[in-house]
């Protein structure tokens, strides 16, 4: 079974950086898709950034420009650098992993919380 364990929230001054590491866990099919989600109270979750097994990318309008996501099908692991933080990229982090061809799979990190502020 897979898991994901994600890595390197915490504080961070307004225009700071963090990187976020996800770590998985267990036999990971091709063809899945990893990415990074963010939740704030009283809000949906939202996306930040996928990138697929071939590479592809695509990000939030929020961070575009910003954050960098990058992913090592080796090592089954997905990163994202966040650069120039605001304070509206407060929120708990997500790491997911989803393979929508059978056999579908759709995996959540527990996530981990990231806070912008001075």
């Amino acid at each position: 079974q897979v898991q994901l364990v994600e890595s390197g929230g915490g504080l961070v001054q307004p225009g700071g950086s963090l990187r976020l590491s996800c770590a998985a866990s267990g036999t990971i099919p091709g063809a899945t898709v990893m990415g990074w989600f963010r939740q704030t109270p009283g809000k949906q979750r939202e996306l930040v950034a996928t990138v697929t097994s071939g590479g592809t990318t695509d990000y939030g309008n929020s961070v575009q420009g910003r954050f960098t996501v990058s992913r090592n099908n080796a090592k089954n692991t997905l990163d994202l650098q966040m650069d120039n933080l605001k304070p509206e990229d407060t929120g708990v982090y997500y790491c997911k992993i989803q393979r929508k061809v059978t056999p579908t799979m759709l995996v959540w990190g527990q996530g981990i919380q990231v806070t912008v502020s001075s």
